[in-house]
Formats: structure tokens, sequence, C-alpha cells
């Protein structure tokens, strides 16, 4: 009998034990989990409910981190160019005219990547503004926290982000959170706490840019999965600007679709954070965790590059699956989790992967529908589920952790213009 015969039997063998092992809870309970596990290559290893459709809340954000190093690349780094408009003293470093920000839709610029742009005006001999903060493009400044919570009219929108903008450049209007912001940022950038940059703005905000402006500095963010992974190691909704910059929750949609090869009426999507209405199932989850997995690998990363690794990471993984987290299974286990209370009754999902012993690449997802406010008891079978699962796959390696989770800037670049073609 061949190696790959053996190795079938062993996994006909573990799926029949799993389907009768205890994962905590009562039988009716077990029986509610959906989940499904294959290996890399496509062999089930256990299976319940797999077609069964639920919503997968921020497990959708793995959709979204996809698409995004599909669509743009590991390398790409997001730009938001500033410039000026009007009359320019040098002398006195005043303008007085209109400082302008095109944005090009960073979404993980906050006041520590502001902080780097008015250093640079300040060298440029900007320090005071009598006119006008014009706004174009997609700019934003701190979080909105997704959909629920967005101002929706974009006017609106754009005066929020451009009196959040003038009261980070002038230290005057500093709250207590953009102080400690400035120190924090001080602190790990050798910079002086007591000279703070300011570009002092006389003015409102208005949207769009005039005609003729000069671009003086630009701002490039994290690598893009530098910046995807704090998105999902701490699930921020904010990750659907990400999307609006692709084509929006439609776009995602089609994408997946296609990617994946379901069939539109098994995928669903309103979001590309995982909020409100999205159907899924835990059949397309594992299918999700293996076109992301293999992707990674083409573009030279690995999932823990990009997502939450229990043990390692801050965030909720640690908390929710203790166990997991111990000192003897730490960095094992890369995973997303999704969680909703009140939207469809309420869903706690797990998905990811692990490699076991013999070095195979096992993907699992894991949802308990209807969970309410009662997550912390799903989270423990959950726990349960997947432990068994290692056990049965003869464990799962231990990584060591990767570098701490990095700050918005900690990767970030600023450099003065000298023309729009060096852009």
């Amino acid at each position: 009998m061949c190696i790959r015969d053996r190795r079938q039997i062993a996994r006909i063998a573990l799926a029949l034990i799993f389907a009768s092992s205890a994962t905590g809870g009562n039988a009716a309970e077990r029986d509610r989990l959906l989940y499904h596990a294959e290996t890399l290559d496509g062999e089930v290893i256990t299976s319940q409910g797999a077609d069964t459709l639920f919503n997968p809340a921020s497990l959708v954000k793995v959709g979204t981190s996809l698409w995004a190093l599909e669509e743009l690349g590991k390398e790409y780094r997001y730009r938001t160019v500033f410039g000026i408009d009007g009359e320019w003293d040098k002398q006195s470093g005043r303008l007085v005219g209109s400082l302008v920000i095109q944005g090009w839709g960073d979404p993980d610029f906050q006041p520590e990547n502001l902080f780097m742009v008015a250093r640079q005006l300040n060298r440029l001999r900007l320090h005071r503004v009598e006119g006008w903060v014009r706004i174009d493009g997609d700019f934003w400044i701190g979080w909105e926290n997704g959909v629920a919570n967005r101002v929706q009219d974009p006017r609106d929108r754009v005066d929020v982000m451009g009196r959040r903008l003038r009261a980070v450049l002038d230290p005057h209007r500093w709250n207590k959170s953009t102080r400690a912001a400035w120190e924090a940022v001080c602190e790990r950038r050798g910079w002086d706490p007591k000279d703070p940059p300011r570009v002092e703005v006389v003015g409102s905000v208005r949207p769009g840019a005039p005609d003729g402006w000069t671009p003086v500095v630009v701002h490039r963010s994290n690598p893009l999965p530098v910046l995807l992974r704090r998105f999902n190691v701490y699930s921020n909704n904010d990750i659907i600007r990400v999307a609006e910059g692709l084509g929006g929750p439609g776009g995602l949609e089609s994408f997946l679709q296609d990617r994946l090869g379901v069939d539109p009426k098994n995928l669903e999507l309103e979001t590309a954070s995982g909020e409100d209405r999205n159907r899924l199932s835990a059949r397309t989850g594992v299918s999700l965790m293996r076109a992301f997995t293999e992707t990674a690998s083409r573009l030279g990363l690995a999932p823990s590059h990009v997502l939450p690794v229990i043990g390692c990471d801050p965030g909720s993984t640690d908390r929710k699956f203790p166990k997991l987290a111990s000192p003897s299974r730490e960095g094992s286990v890369v995973v997303k989790t999704g969680t909703l209370i009140n939207t469809d009754g309420g869903v706690a999902v797990l998905g990811g992967l692990f490699e076991s012993p013999s070095h195979e690449i096992v993907l699992f997802c894991v949802a308990a529908p209807r969970s309410g406010w009662k997550e912390p008891h799903w989270r423990r079978m959950q726990q349960g589920w997947l432990l068994d699962l290692i056990t049965k796959s003869g464990g799962a390696v231990q990584r060591p952790c990767g570098e701490e989770l990095p700050f918005s800037d900690t990767f970030a670049e600023t450099d003065w213009v000298v023309s729009w073609e060096a852009l």
C-alpha cells in the first residue's frame, strides 16, 4: 500500500473518530456547530453542515485582504499629497491661500502620520495658513468605526476630516489623546517631545482642490501587508476603506465569487468588513482561507504577516482561546475571528490554519450561528473543537512570534515633492 493510500485511510478514520469526539457542550449544542476542515490539497478531514449558509461576520476581512493583495501587490503604499495654493512667504512661514490635501485612499492615516507631514512642512518654512484647508479625493484621519458610525454625506465627511487635521496640526488645539500620540511617537522615533511641529490654519474647510495648486510633501503609508495586519489583528471595521478604492462591497462579492468558484447564491456580501448581512458557508470559508494562503505564498508572505496569530498578537484572540494561547501552543494557529451579537441572532466564527508535524497545512472554518450574547460559551466550544482537530492531526507546529504589531507610522515615509512627475 502506498503512502498516499495510507494517508487517505487515516483521514477517513480520523473523520469518523472526530465526529464522535467531545468538544464541550451537550450533543444538541454540538449539532448546532457548522464546520469544515481540509488539507491544503483539498482532502476533507471533517465536516458538519458545511454547505449551510451563515453570517461570516469579520471573516469577510480575509476576503478584503485577499482582494487588496491580488489587486495592489505586497509592495503597495497609499499616497497622500500635501500642497499649497496662494502667496507663500518663506521668510515668515506665512501662506495666504490654501493648504491642499490630495487623498489617495490611505485607510490608516493617523495623527502620528500627520506629525511626520507637519515636521516636513515646518522644515519647508510653512507655519501658518491664512485661508482654507482644501481636501480632494479620499482622505481620512483617525477612525470612523465602520459602516454604522461613519458620516455618510461626503461634504460632511470632508468637514469632519478637515477639522481633525487642523486640530492635529496645531498643538494649541491638542486634546489628551493627541498629546499622548505625540509623546509615544517621539519615544519611538527619538524626537524631542518639547518641540512639536505646528502649522496653524486660520480658516475653514472646503472640498476639492483649486486649479494650479503646487504639491510640496508626499506621505506614503506602511506597505500593504503591514497595513492589512493592523486591520485584521484588531478586526477594525474601517477596512471598508480598503475595499472602497477597489470597487466596494459589490466588487468584493464579484471578486470572491469568481476567485473561489462559488455559486453567487452561496456567497452574498453587503459590506467588506463583516458588518450587517453577509452570507457564506463553512466550505466556502475554507476555500477563502486556501485562496488567501496560496496568494500569500505566491507573494512571498506567510499568512501570519497579515492575519492574527493566537498567543502572539494583541487583540481579542488570546482572551477568547486561552488554551491555544498557552506557552505550549502559542504561535501555532493563524486565525480570523468574526463576532456579531444582534445581527442574525448573533454569530461566532473562527477561520484559520495550522501546520501539522507532517508539514500538511490544515484549513478550517467553524461557526456558531444564533450565538447571541453567549459568545464566551461558543468560543469555548470552538476552542475544544479546534484542539480536537489539532490532536487528531498529530499536533500543530509552533512558530516563533514575529515582530510586534507595527504602528501606522512604523514604516511610513514622507518626502518633499520636486515635481508632479516625481510622485
